[in-house]
């Protein structure tokens, strides 16, 4: 059963000896106790307790449904999944945009032990490709048309075999694990199953199996892979729990002051840790609702259903609230029903944090930070943090989360204030990279710390700020981007030599992508001819905004690119020292 309490109660370890005081190590304490029930649990025990509270509001599908249809759709795909043959364990692929449906799925896995993989919808062949041999995905769920992307045309240039197969009998040497094919609507396509299709097969499954399946769960097993850009120039899957990502929501949701009577205004994207977790579970998790203003992000859609719904809480990275401040018919919207919320993803200039609070009325808007291999939050502000903590730091360990900071040259703990990598340890830490023991044993050392590559400091009270990443990791708008993936994917053009991608300032996305491109001999080539080489190929928000052609790149004596000069040089050229200069908390 979810144990209700009222507000959360954060305060840093404390411990007796004064040198361990002084170190950058704390453990958020808390009255909240862990939930040790699994998902499928867990949304039982919430649609019994609020049935006719809407649960999903989708503004855009026009769909309005309570609690009790709510579970009887999850249990309609739980029973036609089964009946497709998914058992547990079995990778669940899921290719779409935010539609109810999506949710449903979530649940719906969850509630028979599949992993659902979340594959980005931003994806292009290319890494679609990889995602669904890398995760050894047997059922794939794939939305229609949206805007310029068409994922069934995508899925059939990638597995051609597919639409010459039955549906439920794809055979692919390329994908020799993948079966099914669920087309998420109504259309018929070639070897693929219709949604109804899929709810018509819960027939062939009875309630008894249904709850059988159930009982032989437990809640720490994997329950999802997300895929996070790697170092090594591949996604990296990360495998997340029922007990990580269930107990991740419910604090979050604590943390929001969040009842069954809230409104969830969600226009982050559900592949993401932030919607599927920080959004859904937190609201679930409370008999919350769940509203889904458009299929992605439109900042007058957000401004209108937030009034329309009379929404209480609104979530999204800080490029979404500006984008929703700057609109210019944002006077002509009562936005007066916000409370809470949270802004997450990226960093967040000051300024914008103090407007979110004054004119949306989000009085009691939190900070959120983390990463998806630990659920992604571990530490958070309170809704009764004053506004200074609130736009200069992230907040405090998450309950039951242990945090350090060290020195990545020695592995020791550094004193209290001064900068170092920030470590994460507990319930919400990943099992594992799917699939890869290396990239686990890279980030996860032998005491189960996860090595988030993040620096920061932590001051006498618990707060932690982020002052910068170890490694070169860009986050463009909230999306977390490694340069190495898209030098791998740059390299393969006959005209690049040689490659790098750096982050450099932006004042909408907080970071854009810049690469250092050095031609073959003999070649010529333009930045829109860099640009068109990745259009279709790989996600948008990965295509270099800039392209800078050099002869050499900076090294160092050993040898060694140094990136840090290619960024300041690419400032300088680009003209980007006013975006540098903004300040973030």
């Amino acid at each position: 059963m979810i144990q209700k309490k009222t507000g959360i109660h954060i305060s840093p370890f404390r411990p007796t000896l004064k040198a361990m005081m002084e170190s950058s190590y704390t453990c958020g304490t808390s009255d909240i106790p862990l939930q040790g029930i699994t998902i499928g649990d867990m949304v039982n025990t919430i649609a019994a307790k609020y049935p006719d509270n809407d649960a999903i509001v989708s503004v855009h599908q026009n769909i309005r449904w309570s609690y009790r249809k709510f579970m009887e759709m999850i249990d309609k795909v739980a029973k036609g999944l089964m009946a497709l043959g998914v058992t547990k364990g079995d990778r669940v692929g899921i290719w779409a945009m935010n539609h109810a449906e999506w949710i449903v799925v979530q649940f719906a896995t969850a509630k028979i032990g599949a992993i659902m993989v979340n594959i980005n919808p931003a994806y292009r062949t290319y890494e679609l490709e990889y995602a669904l041999k890398q995760s050894e995905v047997s059922t794939l769920i794939v939305q229609g048309r949206f805007k310029t992307s068409d994922y069934v045309g995508m899925f059939y240039q990638a597995c051609p075999e597919a639409s010459e197969s039955k549906p439920g009998r794809t055979s692919s040497e390329k994908f020799p694990f993948l079966k099914n094919v669920i087309f998420m609507g109504n259309t018929p396509y070639d070897g693929m199953f219709t949604w109804d299709d899929l709810l018509k097969r819960a027939d062939e499954i009875s309630e008894q199996e249904l709850i059988e399946r159930g009982e032989s769960l437990s809640f720490d097993d994997p329950i999802n892979i997300q895929y996070t850009s790697g170092t090594t120039g591949f996604p990296k899957g990360v495998v997340l729990t029922h007990h990580s990502i269930l107990n991740n929501g419910y604090i979050i949701g604590e943390g929001m002051g969040f009842t069954e009577k809230d409104r969830l205004c969600i226009p982050v994207p559900f592949y993401h840790c932030f919607g599927m977790v920080l959004s859904n579970l937190a609201c679930v998790t409370h008999g919350s609702t769940m509203v889904i203003p458009a299929p992605a992000f439109d900042a007058e859609e957000v401004l209108m259903t937030v009034e329309k719904e009379k929404c209480t809480a609104l979530h999204g990275v800080p490029t979404m609230f500006i984008a929703e401040l700057a609109h210019p018919n944002f006077p002509k919207y009562n936005l007066t029903s916000l409370r809470t919320g949270i802004m997450a993803g990226s960093p967040c200039p000051i300024e914008v944090m103090k407007e979110v609070n004054t004119r949306m009325h989000m009085s009691e808007i939190v900070i959120v930070y983390g990463q998806t291999e630990t659920a992604p939050g571990v530490t958070m502000t309170t809704t009764k943090d004053p506004l200074e903590r609130r736009v200069t730091t992230v907040g405090r360990a998450f309950p039951h989360t242990e945090l350090k900071i060290i020195d990545p040259a020695t592995g020791r703990i550094v004193p209290i204030g001064e900068v170092g990598e920030i470590c994460a340890r507990g319930y919400c830490v990943m099992k594992c990279y799917y699939n890869n023991p290396s990239a686990t044993a890279a980030t996860l050392d032998k005491n189960h710390w996860n090595h988030t590559g993040d620096l920061g400091t932590m001051d006498r009270e618990g707060y932690f700020r982020i002052v910068g990443r170890l490694k070169d990791m860009v986050i463009r708008g909230g999306e977390n981007i490694y340069p190495r993936e898209i030098e791998e994917f740059l390299h393969h053009h006959e005209k690049i030599a040689d490659v790098y991608v750096v982050g450099v300032p932006d004042v909408k996305y907080g970071e854009e992508l810049c690469a250092w491109v050095k031609l073959r001999e003999g070649q010529t080539m333009t930045g829109q001819e860099v640009k068109d080489f990745c259009d279709g190929r790989i996600a948008r928000f990965k295509i270099p905004r800039y392209v800078m052609f050099v002869t050499e790149f900076p090294i160092t004596i050993s040898g060694k690119i140094q990136k840090f000069r290619m960024r300041e040089e690419s400032i300088k050229v680009l003209g980007l020292e006013a975006a540098e200069n903004i300040e973030t908390a």
